[in-house]
């Protein structure tokens, strides 16, 4: 069995050539289906770190290539949605996806993204229990955060609001998958409760330090860069 980082599985040439290209500007090794058939051959026959897995395909969908993967693995799959497309990404989710991104995406948003699931799918080994960040340290086995050397203090919502962001360090979350993720998806309560939360965080990580973590997108969200 071959190793390789990326299972592409998209049947647009056009976007199959750029993201070739780029991908392997960046160093990554991948595969290339241009089916969801031939997909779900190359991951019979292949191991991957990750799957980049379009929703309209040739003879199978998106959508059933992504059940099809998970009744054996757990490998993160990134669907790749047309924006119309939001009861696929719904049904994608609901079957197992990690993650989508709406075409036409910019590739720094894509690359994060592969950066981050990949980094999620690792949590339990040793090189990503500890996540560094600038002075910021986060310990996700033991939800230690240490800051400049100094043991933080923080409350459970505190804890799994920052390490959302940690996690995915250099992507623009939007506040609807911030508190789907931290309040869970049955959350009816006033949505300002996050931002309540993120000046809790920066309290503590940000405002007594030079250097400021989480950054605000007017519009949108929250982002860790680092």
């Amino acid at each position: 069995m071959n190793r390789k980082n990326i299972l592409l599985i998209e049947d647009d040439k056009a976007i199959t050539r750029i993201l070739e290209l780029e991908l392997g500007y960046e160093g990554y090794t991948f595969d290339i289906a241009y089916d969801g058939r031939e997909g779900l051959a190359l991951f019979e026959k292949n191991s991957y770190d990750i799957i980049l897995l379009d929703i309209m395909l040739p003879y199978i969908n998106g959508i059933e290539v992504c059940r099809k993967i998970r009744l054996k693995s757990t490998t993160p799959i990134i669907m790749m949605t047309a924006k119309r497309d939001l009861s696929d990404r719904i049904v994608g989710l609901d079957m197992g996806a990690d993650d989508y991104i709406t075409k036409p995406f910019e590739m720094d948003e894509l690359l994060a993204r592969i950066r981050a699931s990949i980094r999620r799918s690792k949590m339990g080994s040793a090189d990503f229990v500890k996540i560094q960040i600038k002075d910021l340290s986060l310990n996700v086995l033991t939800r230690e955060v240490i800051m400049k050397d100094v043991p933080i203090e923080l409350t459970k919502t505190e804890y799994e609001l920052l390490e959302y962001l940690v996690m995915n360090k250099g992507i623009v979350l939007t506040r609807d998958q911030i508190i789907d993720h931290v309040w869970g998806n049955d959350f009816y309560g006033d949505t300002n409760i996050l931002d309540v939360y993120i000046k809790y965080v920066r309290s503590k990580i940000d405002y007594p330090y030079e250097t400021k973590l989480i950054q605000t997108v007017r519009g949108v969200g929250y982002v860790i860069r680092g």
